[in-house]
């Protein structure tokens, strides 16, 4: 386990009780899609800055304040939420995870003109334009994060289902823009790390067997090494700096206001430390003061899309049980 250095102070979490309307698992999936849009929402604010110069203007960043390089609104996410939000809405309308459908959706949702756009998810989107094939060649150099701070659609929808059936869905996702073994690796891994949260799994298991067979099979990924400061979009810097945040971390706002304050990709480390601190520690871990700094309509979205993307993956194991 990595040290991550001293803790910060902990607000009050929300205190909420489960509703027959939202059991547990609903309620876990709910707060990993919440804790994303939030962790974009709070890193945002740093994206691109050093750890120092985090330090020089904010001492601690540790509210959803916007501006950024992007000029953002308080409240405001960036493509990690609103591409998320968009592959989600084409698994709900297809009624599971289809290549063709993601493709169509991203594209959408970059002619909607987004806050942000990563060169890589712009070139290969419009590669699909003319020739609509919805997987990008097999590329060494599209080991970005493009492709893992949208997957947790993929995670709620599969929920249940064999593994082998998600790597699938998440590659068919994946590939529409990033094609990539070691993005693939990390994809699959924060998918069954999502599911193992949602499902109630020790945090020491899940970093030994997902965590740790990830760097078996690609020493690259280890986090254990040194501190990983200012981490790039790159995928082994952004997956080395969230596995430190949240195994060194034991609630929500430590392990986000820790990702952030390293700079760099800030808005996507956040987004994947806020989905998977949201699914391991619930909605009554997240601070009163983040719920209400995001904006209304996001966290509405993400609210509602997490509980039918859930109720999805009830429906296809259903299917696949008869």
């Amino acid at each position: 386990m990595f040290w991550s250095g001293e803790l910060i102070a902990r607000s009050a979490p929300v205190r909420r009780r489960y509703t027959p309307e939202r059991l547990p698992l609903a309620e876990h999936a709910v707060a990993a899609y919440v804790g994303l849009a939030i962790g974009d929402a709070l890193g945002a604010t740093v994206e691109f800055m050093t750890p120092n110069e985090i330090r020089v203007q904010y001492k601690v960043h540790e509210d959803i304040t916007g501006g950024g390089w992007l000029r953002l609104k308080a409240g405001q996410v960036t493509d990690d939420t609103t591409m998320s939000l968009a592959l989600g809405e084409a698994i709900l309308k297809k009624g599971r995870v289809d290549a063709h459908a993601a493709a169509e959706a991203f594209d959408a949702w970059m002619r909607a003109k987004p806050v942000d756009i990563g060169n890589t998810v712009r070139r290969n989107l419009v590669t699909w334009r003319k020739s609509g094939n919805p997987e990008a060649e097999l590329s060494q150099h599209d080991a970005g994060n493009g492709a893992a701070m949208r997957l947790l659609p993929v995670a709620l929808a599969c929920y249940g289902q064999p593994p082998e059936s998600t790597i699938l869905a998440s590659r068919a996702q994946a590939h529409v823009t990033h094609h990539n073994t070691l993005s693939d690796a990390a994809c699959e891994t924060l998918i069954f790390m999502v599911q193992d949260f949602l499902a109630g799994r020790d945090a020491i298991e899940v970093e030994r067997e997902r965590a740790g067979q990830l760097v078996e099979k690609f020493p690259v990924f280890a986090w254990d090494r040194k501190r990983s400061e200012n981490p790039s979009g790159y995928i082994v810097d952004t997956i080395q700096a969230v596995f430190q945040s949240l195994f060194a971390t034991e609630c929500f706002e430590d392990c986000l206001i820790d990702v952030v304050n390293r700079g760099g990709d800030a808005d996507t480390t956040g987004a994947i430390a806020g989905m998977l601190a949201g699914a391991r520690y619930g909605l009554q871990s997240i601070p009163r003061r983040w719920l209400r700094g995001l904006d209304e309509l996001t966290r509405v979205r993400c609210e509602k899309q997490a509980e039918a993307l859930i109720a999805l993956s009830g429906a296809i194991q259903e299917s696949l049980n008869r």
